[in-house]
């Protein structure tokens, strides 16, 4: 038994020999990887450093066009009031923060209001979907209405399912459904109406549309 102890120590020594032997040989070669790596680490730390920056920034400036949002000042929120920038302007010098992906999602519904549906679509297309159950499926919902609005109803019934399916909560999804719904009851498909109306009687139970689910199952039915 200690003989074989001895030759693993023997193999080790030998190991870390042949290691020490191919850093003096490698040393130049290594600490320029090193410094390439500290170089990048500190690069990525002062970015994510000048992003919070600028997260904080936008989030100030887009306050503002909120405002004028919340007081159906749509062309104001988009372009500022000459003292304050608009949202257009959030999304062009922020470009990558979170703040100027809302601001496309506020952008997109300012055009909206103002019956400018293909300048909503551009924007609400361009709005990053993350995995929340509230303004996501809003943004969906709405870019589904612009497609509805320029007379692509199919399309703008995919979008507003998508907005149902995101959502997946016994508030917004069973809205998002029924309306589905209906929109397929004016194309004439009273069969994919009825599918949907079903599933929300059948999932949604605990929705305040629930008590009323079944007259819109008798009318798709007939």
């Amino acid at each position: 038994m200690a003989k074989k102890n001895k030759k693993q120590g023997i193999g080790l020594d030998e190991k870390l020999s042949k290691s020490e032997a191919f850093i003096e040989k490698h040393l130049k070669q290594i600490g320029v990887v090193l410094g390439v790596i500290c170089v990048v680490v500190i690069g990525i730390y002062l970015w994510n450093n000048h992003k919070s920056k600028l997260e904080q920034e936008a989030a100030g400036e887009i306050s503002k066009s909120q405002q004028a949002f919340a007081q159906a000042q749509f062309k104001q929120a988009l372009e500022g009031d000459g003292s304050t920038k608009g949202l257009l302007a959030v999304i062009k010098e922020y470009s990558g923060t979170k703040t100027a992906n809302l601001a496309k999602a506020y952008a997109g519904l300012c055009y909206y209001n103002l019956d400018q549906y293909d300048d909503a679509i551009n924007m609400l297309k361009d709005y990053d979907v993350q995995k929340d159950a509230v303004i996501s499926p809003a943004i969906l919902e709405a870019l589904g209405n612009c497609y509805v609005e320029k007379g692509d109803v199919e399309k703008g019934i995919e979008q507003i399912l998508k907005a149902a399916k995101l959502a997946n909560n016994d508030t917004a999804s069973p809205i998002f459904l029924l309306h589905a719904g209906e929109l397929y009851e004016s194309l004439g498909k009273t069969d994919k109406a009825l599918e949907i109306y079903k599933e929300i009687k059948e999932k949604y139970y605990r929705s305040s549309l629930f008590a009323d689910i079944d007259k819109y199952i008798e009318r798709a039915s007939k």
